[in-house]
């Protein structure tokens, strides 16, 4: 049987090409919507995962620990980012996030897909370190206003943390050029629907689907039947 006979199937076992996975990085100023983004491909799409940070900042009543972040002490997280245990991190409003590397980059090599959900410091040393796997996406708000009013109604943060996540977030969009889309999250459906549209093209790229380069040289052995 010739590979491209193999990859073919049948109506009940559809071609299966095989792929490395990829890196969806969704960044955004604090309460622009990234997370619930992020929690809505999730749900849509099972074979997405969530690559989950470690953090030094407390954990807000809404999150599971495990689940959402994993929370440790920061000579904990020194130690991890000191071994080269950390694919990237960053200091943000005063604590410190990382991305554990091994749980990646295992990923990676077995044709799976994860979702990060971080800030512009930790897209741009995904970029740097593993560039071909990344696809990033930025999350800008509809304006500024409504930014705050955001924040406000997720009731989850002091004044304090608001006015520093705020006075933050000019600076964070600064960084929109360095992502590969854009979205403005004007309309969550709309923004949702755009970003499982950019997942889906970009799973079926030429460079990300190794077992092409078997499949069309099986196409190109076989004989057809005249």
């Amino acid at each position: 049987m010739s590979p491209a006979q193999s990859l073919k199937g049948n109506a009940s076992s559809p071609v299966k090409i095989a792929r490395r996975g990829l890196m969806l990085v969704l960044s955004s100023p604090s309460g622009a919507g990234k997370s619930t983004i992020a929690r809505n491909l999730l749900d849509e799409d099972r074979s997405l995962e969530i690559s989950v940070s470690v953090t030094t900042r407390a954990k807000r009543p809404s999150e599971i620990a495990g689940k959402h972040y994993h929370f440790i002490s920061v000579h904990q997280f020194e130690r991890m980012r000191d071994a080269g245990d950390l694919l990237e991190w960053a200091e943000v409003h005063g604590n410190f996030y990382g991305t554990p590397r091994e749980p990646v980059e295992q990923a990676m090599a077995e044709g799976r897909d994860m979702l990060f959900d971080i800030d512009w410091q930790g897209a741009l040393q995904l970029q740097e370190k593993m560039k071909a796997d990344v696809v990033s996406i930025f999350v800008l708000p509809p304006s500024m206003t409504e930014l705050q009013s955001r924040l406000h109604r997720r009731a989850e943060d002091s004044e304090e943390v608001i006015r520093t996540r705020l006075l933050n977030s000019r600076a964070e969009i600064e960084h929109w050029r360095e992502y590969d889309y854009v979205i403005v999250n004007d309309d969550l459906d709309e923004a949702f629907g755009y970003v499982s549209c950019i997942v889906k093209a970009e799973r079926i790229r030429r460079d990300r689907r190794y077992g092409l380069f078997d499949f069309v040289e099986g196409l190109l052995q076989e004989e057809p039947k005249l």
